[in-house]
């Protein structure tokens, strides 16, 4: 119940990516065959991987996660066009990639705007529009939030991205493999990806970039990925993300509607056999796989410790953040109550959930939160 954690590897990505670790080990750099080989296969995985998003092959750059990108997509921007401003819009609810980027941009002298977000994650473009000014150089707006699954509206923002003709960067980690990703029709200049949450291993993301938005790398180096990143290419990697992308284009729709109807039955269930639930995030604008939901009278974390012990792994936010003991900026920043906040759970599901993960679910929940009231101090029938 935490694939916006990770997912495993999908096993035909590892027998793919086993090759190039043995006999095909050669640097894709190098001009003799034993660099051809591997080369031709860094090159038809940047094929497998702009192929899902509607993008032109030369337009992706291979990294090696998220963070990198989000990085490389706002300290590059920022970089090449300080000459024409230093003015960059984003959210509250922003994964930490992104904020915490913006926040270093703002020592070293960017103005940045965060749009605040409604009760259900969603941000006003009226409010958006209204933000740009001449210095304006970058929108970054997430396409679909790691913590509530609120998507946002992608092809609206890049509307507006292009009527002020400002650059547009969304961080599409969360989206791709899950909905269809498109970024001719959503006009984003810059897209982010992260390889272990669609089933290729850790360590290796892309960078769609496209054509003509100039970027300062972040790496400097070799020549590698036409001198936007460099270093040497992790080949295995990159081959494992490719089949990823391929694979998780296969089926896509119909994979989410059964990954959606699992998490509605979820959802349903919880609500309507527990007393005081809250929904988080966008009631119907949401990941198909993505449920959020804050249990009053409880700590999320004994939660999550009495579900472990059942063999569940589930969430109380981004795994990027879970180690603070501060409530989720995300729930802050939709005005959830803060003791709400501290009891906010979030279940993700994925391609290996099944029918019998969501009854065991329904089966250990209603109890351990019965018990866990019992012990608050809180709960009205305690008192």
């Amino acid at each position: 119940m935490d694939y916006n954690a990770t997912t495993p590897v999908r096993p035909e990505v590892v027998e793919a990516m086993l090759p190039f670790y043995r006999e095909h080990f050669g640097n894709p750099s190098s001009v003799h065959w034993a660099g051809r080989m591997v080369s031709g296969a860094v090159e038809k995985a940047r094929e497998q991987v702009a192929k899902l998003i509607n993008a032109a092959p030369a337009e992706i750059v291979f990294t090696s996660c998220g963070s990198e990108g989000d990085n490389l997509a706002l300290k590059g921007t920022v970089e090449a066009l300080k000459d024409k401003g230093n003015h960059i819009i984003t959210t509250a609810v922003e994964h930490p990639a992104v904020l915490n980027t913006c926040e270093f941009l703002e020592k070293i002298g960017c103005e940045v705007t965060y749009l605040p977000v409604d009760a259900g994650g969603m941000i006003d473009l009226a409010q958006l529009e209204a933000a740009i000014t001449e210095k304006t150089i970058l929108i970054s707006v997430m396409w679909g939030n790691n913590e509530t699954g609120t998507i946002f509206p992608i092809e609206e923002i890049g509307a507006i991205a292009r009527k002020y003709k400002v650059r547009f960067h969304t961080d599409a980690v969360q989206a791709v493999g899950k909905l269809p990703v498109d970024v001719q029709k959503a006009g984003v200049d810059l897209l982010v990806i992260s390889g272990h949450k669609i089933g290729a291993p850790k360590g290796v993301g892309a960078m769609y970039v496209r054509r003509g938005a100039r970027m300062v790398p972040l790496i400097h180096g070799g020549h590698q990925e036409r001198n936007r990143r460099a270093g040497t290419h992790n080949v295995a990697g990159i081959v494992g993300l490719g089949l990823a992308c391929e694979l998780a284009g296969q089926g896509l729709e119909e994979s989410a509607a059964r990954i959606k109807a699992l998490r509605d039955k979820l959802e349903r269930g919880i609500l309507e056999n527990i007393p005081d639930v809250k929904l988080n995030g966008h009631p119907t604008q949401r990941l198909p796989n993505t449920l959020n939901v804050s249990f009053a009278y409880i700590e999320g974390e004994s939660l999550l410790l009495n579900f472990d012990m059942k063999g569940v792994a589930a969430s109380s936010g981004s795994a990027c953040t879970s180690g603070s003991l501060e409530p989720s900026h995300v729930m802050g920043a939709m005005g959830v109550d803060v003791a709400l906040a501290h009891s906010s759970t979030r279940f993700s599901l994925g391609p290996d959930s099944s029918e019998e993960d969501v009854d065991y679910i329904l089966e250990i929940l209603p109890p351990i939160v019965a018990r866990l009231r019992e012990m608050s101090p809180l709960y009205p029938g305690n008192k």
